[in-house]
């Protein structure tokens, strides 16, 4: 038997079954860094097309997060693939080194020793902190295998990026967009400082909705409106009241108006000896809220017919007036509703028009200040005493009250209600309609993945107030204004200003404005002039980032600041791409992007978003530790990722499965060339065995669809193909077909080279198609495979050796699926008497086919090879006529009837098959006449398989 194994060619590889990705991938890393692969690759494709991903900057703070994983794995995969295309594909890493996450880290952990108050000392605490995390943050993004320019990385904290960010602004100015109001903007009693929209999330909040009455004053002109006497005596005087609707009682003391809708009609209702107002078609509403019984209607006006008529406010000893604004509906509460332009932008707008301005009584922790009311005085706006509650009762100002579930605005970084709340802040003007339909416009000739992102961003823009991009915090770039003291204007020479400034900064930083004074700027008439010590919002500085010099690192003549791609998480439709492209529609007139990929959050087994203060948050270190971080790779491609994105430890190790499938096939590849020399033993296409032939041509199909499917970003589906490659066409079906073929025959035969080299482009191909995906695995393969001194798999492009099986042949792909479609039904029947335990291997089968004329000429086609279809070793063909009933009769293909018989000819100990005769040959065994040829090398050649 040992001479019989030393005539066989029995696979060998030293590529392992075992992945030992997480060693593995650190030493595959180092080889990158010493090669200094990302250099070599821009210098080889630097002539080439470019396309140009722009990195959408995360926060310097903490650690990575499974979010930031699959994002930047993402744009990984993509510069990978774009790039074996022949592309330039530059990226260059971009990280936010600004803002209020930053600052809130800082606080915590150098709580001691920041001295109170020193903000230049915070600030140098806030630089060093950011390196540090930049650095930490870098080392993580490169062990998940991301290829960058890491070493020009682009940082917000920069000198030359804050001074980029300064002139954007000055741009803005120039053009008119920006302004100073006081204004209800979102505040955050935990920022302390002001909030953009894009900061915001609407969640369901349980509040108390109180109906509240507010007595009328001018009780003849009441009488007069409604043709109505009400009732006589001075005790009746106040007995009409209007009723409001609110869920915010806590701005009761800023209420300074009462909002009716002019164009709806208002009833006054009689309940026992008290009168009501409220709009006509809630009137039943609120009845059958209160389960009176008793009541009847007094008359009805149209609302703007009560303009002007004043009401007493429910705890102080004031008269307000009735307003009139349309923003007041009929589809909830009453029909009128309290003003407090302090709190509430539709109050603020309404209550414009009369004059009436904000009282700014309630600070940025959210204490009341009222000296003159000392139940109120420093007391919270949500203290849990419900003192509001508490001066309504004992004013008797309360009609009806309920619990109710509502949406409410929370900060999207500490989760906690935030208020509007009236402060003096800087805007951009996207409110203005020339503006807006220029945007509008740019939005629709972007591409956006998925494409119900155009809408999001259409809806948002149209919906959105104008844009707050101050801030009241310490960590920022300045907005360096200077308004005049008594008209609050801007610096009629404020651009200048800010160009000198920018150009100080580029050479010294921001910190030159935060220590200098207004003299410093200012010439004549300084003392004139306040110095604004505002920050700005950190997402006007990511969206100006676009405009910086990052291009000229990478791209030549590359000036029109239009990156080919943002990708980013879905809930920067509202953030970054929102910013982005107000900013460029302001200053160049087009969007920043042509095309935008958004994905979804990261959620756990049970459909929660991953989250550090849940504490169900799987880290990608963990996992990179256990698995290595191809698996990481491939579960971020395996996803949809345009919808949420799930992982649990389950799915892991579903993918780790799938990870196996297509590492066993490169080894079972690799262990049948172990003895292939490319330059050598190459077997010109039309020369090759037919079924070689045909899965070459299988390769070249699927290939064409993997590169379709990478350009369309459709991962999943990419690995969806490679998947089925490995499992369906090489696995279940040609592997199986050439073992005979690969093993048996003579090592240096024609029909061995023949597959031998079919599995070379194979390889050639596969190796590619995983690249941008199993980064790790493909350039361990890669090494495996290459000749020596050709450089990494990333330095390739797609294979192109590989060519179609043409149509217009006998034996195409259309035969070739007929064959297989038969060999699919004759292996269920082999299944089955394997489960019976009547054969143990189907080559000890006598395979009877019963077929019609058309079956016969195709299968009889393939001469004497048609039993290594079927891996049989026999095979008769019979009239479908003649089949016995016991015959299995395929429900699939047409005229095919299937008898299997144990074969009655001898066992070949060489090659399994059974025939009439074995022959004897040394040490007293007998092997088969076609081993003998094969080992001699005297096989007549094969033609098929």
């Amino acid at each position: 038997m040992k001479n019989i194994k030393k005539s066989l060619n029995l696979p060998k590889t030293t590529f392992p079954m075992k992945a030992n990705l997480s060693t593995k991938e650190i030493k595959i890393l180092q080889n990158w860094e010493q090669n200094k692969l990302y250099y070599n690759i821009h210098l080889k494709n630097k002539k080439n097309k470019y396309f140009f991903l722009h990195d959408g900057p995360p926060y310097a703070n903490g650690d990575i997060h499974i979010g930031h994983a699959v994002n930047k794995i993402l744009k990984d995969i993509i510069l990978k693939f774009k790039r074996m295309s022949g592309f330039y594909a530059p990226y260059v890493p971009c990280w936010d080194c600004h803002g209020l996450p930053i600052e809130q880290k800082v606080e915590k952990i150098f709580a001691q020793k920041i001295t109170i108050n020193n903000a230049t000392q915070f600030r140098e605490l806030c630089h060093k902190y950011v390196l540090k995390q930049v650095q930490q943050q870098k080392k993580d993004f490169i062990r998940l295998g991301i290829l960058a320019d890491w070493e020009n990385a682009n940082l917000t904290i920069e000198y030359k990026n804050q001074a980029n960010t300064i002139n954007i602004l000055a741009k803005i100015v120039k053009k008119g967009y920006i302004y100073r109001d006081l204004r209800p903007i979102h505040w955050c009693f935990q920022c302390q400082s002001s909030l953009a929209e894009a900061e915001i999330e609407h969640k369901i909040k349980n509040s108390i909705s109180v109906y509240i009455l507010f007595k009328i004053k001018n009780y003849n002109l009441f009488e007069k409106l409604f043709k109505k006497k009400i009732q006589k005596g001075k005790k009746t005087l106040y007995s009409i009241s209007i009723i409001i609707f609110t869920t915010t009682p806590w701005t009761l003391p800023t209420c300074q108006a009462i909002a009716i809708n002019p164009n709806l009609y208002y009833q006054i209702i009689q309940i026992k000896k008290k009168y009501y107002i409220c709009e006509k078609k809630l009137t039943k509403n609120i009845i059958n809220k209160t389960n009176i019984q008793k009541w009847k209607i007094i008359g009805s006006v149209k609302g703007k017919k009560l303009e002007n008529l004043e009401c007493l406010h429910p705890f102080f000893n004031i008269y307000i007036p009735i307003i009139l604004s349309k923003h007041v509906s009929d589809t909830l509460g009453t029909g009128a509703v309290h003003m407090s332009p302090d709190h509430g932008y539709e109050d603020f707008i309404a209550c414009q028009k009369y004059k009436i301005k904000p009282m700014q009584i309630v600070n940025s922790y959210g204490f009341y200040n009222i000296p003159v009311f000392k139940k109120l005085n420093k007391i919270h706006i949500f203290n849990k005493e419900n003192i509001i509650f508490q001066l309504l009762r004992d004013n008797k100002k309360i009609f009806f009250s309920e619990t109710i579930n509502h949406s409410y605005p929370h900060c999207w970084r500490h989760n906690k209600p935030v208020i509007f709340r009236a402060t003096p802040q800087w805007f951009i003007k996207t409110s203005d309609k020339l503006l807006k339909n220029n945007i509008l416009k740019e939005i629709k000739k972007v591409l956006w993945i998925p494409n119900w992102g155009e809408n999001k961003m259409k809806t948002m823009l149209k919906n959105r107030p104008d844009w707050c991009i101050s801030r009241q915090r310490t960590w920022g770039i300045p907005i360096p204004f200077f308004i005049h003291k008594k008209t609050g204007k801007l610096h009629p020479d404020t651009v200048l200003i800010m160009n000198k400034i920018a150009k100080k900064i580029q050479i010294h930083g921001s910190q030159i404005w935060w220590e200098s004074n207004k003299h410093k700027w200012l010439k004549k008439n300084a003392d004139m002039y306040d110095k604004i010590n505002d920050v700005l919002d950190v997402w006007f500085e990511s969206g100006s980032n676009h405009q910086l010099k990052i291009y000229k690192y990478n791209l030549i003549n590359k000036f029109n600041y239009v990156a080919d791609l943002y990708l980013e998480g879905s809930d920067q439709h509202r953030g970054w791409f929102m910013s982005s492209l107000i900013i460029s529609a302001i200053t160049k007139k087009q969007a920043p992007y042509l095309s935008v990929i958004t994905h979804g959050f990261v959620i756990n087994k049970n459909g929660q978003k991953m989250s550090k203060s849940l504490e169900n948050n799987i880290k990608p270190q963990d996992i990179i530790q256990k698995w290595g971080a191809d698996i990481l790779r491939l579960w971020v491609a395996y996803t949809n990722y345009t919808n949420d994105i799930s992982i649990s430890n389950d799915m892991l190790q579903q993918i780790s499965d799938n990870y196996r499938r297509i590492r066993n096939t490169i080894r079972f590849l690799f262990s049948n060339i172990f003895d292939f020399k490319n330059k050598i033993h190459i077997i010109k296409n039309k020369k090759m065995l037919l079924l070689d032939r045909w899965i070459v041509g299988v390769t070249y199909k699927y290939q064409k669809k993997i590169i379709k499917n990478y350009s369309n970003y459709n991962f999943h589906k990419v690995i969806q193909k490679i998947i089925n490659f490995c499992s369906i066409e090489l696995g279940s079906c040609y592997l199986e077909l050439i073992k005979d073929r690969q093993y048996t025959m003579h090592k240096k035969s024609i029909d061995r080279r023949s597959s031998q080299t079919a599995i070379f482009y194979i390889l050639q191909s596969l190796i590619r198609w995983i690249s941008p995906i199993l980064s790790f695995t493909a350039e361990e393969a890669w090494n495996q495979l290459k000749e020596k001194n050709e450089a990494s798999i990333f330095m390739k492009k797609w294979f192109k050796k590989i060519k179609p099986l043409p149509e217009n042949i006998p034996y195409n792909l259309i035969f070739w699926k007929k064959i297989f479609s038969i060999r699919n039904e004759v292996n269920k029947c082999i299944e089955k008497e394997k489960e019976n335990k009547y054969i143990h291997n189907s080559l000890e089968i006598l395979l009877i086919l019963y077929i019609d004329k058309e079956l016969f000429k195709l299968l009889l086609s393939l001469n004497n090879e048609l039993k290594f279809i079927f891996l049989v070793s026999e095979i008769q063909l019979h009239r479908y006529s003649t089949a016995p009933k016991s015959a299995y009769n395929s429900c699939y293909i047409k005229h095919l009837k299937i008898i299997i018989k144990k074969s009655n000819k001898t066992k070949c100990p060489r090659c399994w098959n059974y025939s009439k005769k074995n022959t004897l040959i040394n040490n007293n065994i007998q092997i088969c006449y076609r081993c003998i040829a094969n080992i001699n090398n005297t096989e007549k050649k094969h033609i098929f398989l």
